[in-house]
């Protein structure tokens, strides 16, 4: 089984990284083909984010480690899609 879509509610600091930084960095990631980014609440210091990545075979572990890389938080896992290969 392999996980085809992912969806995150995530926290992260209002200056870097920008969020274009953020879904560049994580398609370099294998196996992901798309990343959306939507602003869901602006505080003074901290963006609050929904995160959804979709691809052939996403690496949970790889996604959480580049955001922690980049201070950004991981609150919840909204979502997820899995599929039989």
């Amino acid at each position: 089984m392999t996980l085809t879509k992912l969806v995150l509610d995530v926290l992260k600091q209002l200056k870097e990284p920008t969020i274009i930084e953020l879904a560049y960095r994580l398609l370099e990631l294998d196996g992901i083909k798309s990343v959306d980014i939507e602003i869901k609440e602006i505080d003074v210091e901290t963006l609050s984010l929904t995160i959804t990545i979709e691809g052939s075979n996403i690496d949970f572990e790889k996604v959480r480690g580049t955001l922690e890389k980049l201070n950004v938080v991981v609150h919840d896992i909204n979502k997820i899609y899995v599929s039989k290969d």
